[in-house]
């Protein structure tokens, strides 16, 4: 019998977690997405610190609109706080998640603020 899709989603996660590896200059933009919100965070790898984040239940994210305008929002959002602390340069973290929809509404509004990687 096969993978079933969390397993299958597990799976890709640890996968893509052995190449992609966040430190102080440029810390790893990791993408969690649930049924109904979507979180940003930008982790220091070699600290184990959250750097800045933010997420679809943050209030100064207008949570108006369709879900892929939201993860459009919270990708700004998190763009702007990464600014604030002196950050450019991410290496991007889906998460297991394919890179479609909200997940890629999400690095095209950090990408529009900003952020590069």
């Amino acid at each position: 019998m096969g993978l079933s899709k969390t397993e299958r989603r597990l799976r890709i996660k640890r996968r893509i977690r052995k190449v992609s590896f966040g430190t102080a200059e440029k810390p790893r933009l990791a993408v969690y997405r649930s049924n109904k919100e979507i979180y940003a965070q930008l982790i220091d790898d070699n600290k184990g610190v959250t750097l800045a984040a933010a997420s679809s239940r943050d209030k100064e994210v207008k949570a108006e609109g369709t879900k892929m305008e939201v993860a459009n929002q919270v990708g700004k959002a998190i763009a702007e706080k990464a600014k604030e602390a002196g950050i450019e340069k991410v290496a991007f973290d889906r998460g297991g998640n394919l890179y479609h929809g909200r997940v890629k509404s999400l690095a095209e509004g950090a990408r529009e603020a900003g952020l590069k990687f």
